[in-house]
């Protein structure tokens, strides 16, 4: 009975043109007969799943083989290897969607074990909108540092451990991202790029169709109606019955006819305008310079002030602690007075940190100026934890050293905040202290405003990453060991504007770093106020 229900079952399976109901098949030689054309209906069935399941089974296998290469060489260095931006891409877009794809392709014939494990890891996978976020990353990473589409697509990028390239597929997600984003000009850039890539005769899935669709709305979009024109033709070369494509020509055609006539119209010129001034407002002074200093151009100190910048051997005022033992100092800038301590943190108390704030990292806050509470931010892309000294010797023993340092009591600082940036990881320019219409900020903490930032590098990073203050064109580039140091307040408590800084994006690398914001509470006979504002 048992292998009568199993078989009942494949018959079903299988569209068999007869009953599982029991009909006597073998008291006729005529009915057993018609058994023998079933049979054979089924070997050729059987035969077409099993060429079936090969070929699944072959792509799995490929698969397979692929990922096992790849996470043999990530996981020796996974740190080198997210470092590169478009392996943090490629990692939220399989996880986000290949695999989806792969689970749907193997689901109906796997075994329990996978589908369980599936189930359960699943949750833990990234979504939509970690893929999103990681493909902004690269289009910020592109334009801070005047990247072209193909140098990003190879993966050509400076100090990479793990070279990596992006697909015609992969081209054709970012800027469908773009798209969704109404960025039509990031659209155009990687929608080109996945045709470049399948016009140089790369094997993909990516459809020239699909693509040409997108880039000829983009292209029109930012107002280059002839391009578009040619674009739009190309596609119906491939799809001639196309029917957006067919409609947008004659559009085309309409409203090139139309500007010929008037000659440009004055609501094209009005039009014009306001795209202008868009631009304009998408590229402030301030985001031109803080661009410049992230890739080491901009401002330079003249050849006088850099010769009044020093390197010393520093006690700390005589600290008894330092005396024996000063610790390297250098002068990075002069108003504001930024200063770097050298060796100031070892790599075994780096460990140690890293090791602590692991498990709490959690999406980093900014104030709202408004609210007064915190909040994320768009233009803060960082994960963040909070260290206590009571919790840990090693971090004691990093607070006692900031205020030895600093001469500044740090029993009225923030806690140690540990941060680690990831795929084009940013914290656009900002103030450390709270302005005038911030009157509630550190309200809750009741230490007054933050009087100095001290801000260990707990890496080196590969490429990008420089602290940056866009008001004078200081750029202070990572150094693994290293902590700088600078007033945000006058000694009259006003704030000092000139400190106004940014991290900028990370373009190769892993960033580490550790601050304690110092505040004003506590400091009123270590630092006494001037009689001038801005002494």
């Amino acid at each position: 009975m048992a292998f009568k229900k199993v078989w009942c079952a494949l018959a079903l399976g299988f569209l068999l043109p007869f009953s599982c109901a029991h009909t006597d098949f073998f008291t006729s030689i005529g009915h057993m007969t018609d058994l023998i054309n079933t049979e054979k209906d089924l070997v050729v069935s059987l035969k077409d799943y099993i060429k079936a399941e090969e070929s699944k089974l072959e792509q799995i296998k490929k698969w397979a083989e692929k990922l096992d290469q790849l996470t043999a060489t990530a996981t020796k260095d996974p740190e080198g290897f997210l470092g590169h931006p478009v392996n943090a891409f490629k990692l939220m877009k399989r996880l986000n969607t290949e695999w989806g794809e792969l689970e749907s392709l193997v689901l109906k014939d796997m075994s329990d074990g996978f589908i369980s494990n599936m189930t359960i890891q699943r949750q833990f996978f990234p979504n939509d909108e970690d893929q999103t976020g990681a493909a902004k990353a690269l289009l910020r990473l592109q334009d801070t540092y005047n990247l072209d589409t193909d140098t990003l697509s190879r993966g050509n990028l400076p100090g990479v451990k793990h070279k990596s390239f992006l697909t015609a597929e992969d081209c054709f997600e970012l800027g469908k991202i773009a798209y969704t984003e109404a960025d039509y000009y990031h659209t155009e850039l990687w929608m080109e790029q996945a045709l470049k890539q399948l016009d140089e005769g790369e094997v993909s899935s990516a459809d020239k169709v699909y693509i040409l669709d997108y880039l000829s709305y983009a292209v029109y979009q930012q107002g280059d109606l002839a391009k578009a024109m040619a674009l739009t033709r190309r596609l119906l070369e491939l799809d001639p019955e196309h029917q957006r494509a067919n409609g947008n020509m004659k559009y085309f055609e309409y409203i090139m006819a139309k500007e010929k006539e008037a000659n440009k119209s004055s609501t094209d010129s009005e039009e014009q305008e306001k795209e202008t001034e868009v631009k304009k407002k998408d590229y402030l002074p301030e985001r031109r310079k803080y661009e410049m200093l992230c890739r080491g151009e901009g401002l330079k100190m003249t050849p006088r002030r850099q010769k009044r910048l020093f390197c010393r051997y520093y006690d700390g005022n005589r600290n008894p602690r330092y005396i024996l033992g000063p610790v390297k100092q250098e002068d990075e800038w002069d108003k504001p007075r930024i200063v770097r301590f050298l060796d100031i943190i070892s790599d075994e108390e780096i460990e140690t940190v890293k090791e602590l704030a692991k498990p709490r990292l959690s999406r980093a806050t900014v104030h709202d100026p408004e609210t007064g509470k915190l909040t994320t931010a768009h233009y803060r892309v960082s994960k963040s934890a909070w260290l206590s000294g009571y919790e840990s010797p090693v971090v004691s023993r990093i607070n006692t050293r900031i205020q030895d340092l600093t001469g500044l009591d740090v029993s009225t600082a923030e806690e140690l905040q540990v941060a680690n940036y990831g795929v084009g990881g940013q914290y656009e320019p900002h103030f450390d202290f709270a302005r005038a219409n911030e009157p509630d900020a550190f309200k809750e903490l009741g230490t007054g405003n933050r009087i100095a930032t001290w801000l260990f590098y707990m890496s080196d990073v590969s490429a990008g990453g420089a602290t940056v203050f866009p008001e004078v064109g200081a750029s202070v580039w990572p150094r693994k060991g290293t902590a700088v140091f600078w007033y945000n307040l006058f000694p009259s408590g006003e704030g000092d504007y000139s400190t106004r800084h940014a991290a900028c994006p990370v373009l190769v690398g892993n960033k580490w770093v550790s601050n304690k914001w110092l505040h004003e509470r506590g400091q009123e006979f270590r630092r006494p106020c001037t009689l001038s504002e801005l002494e």
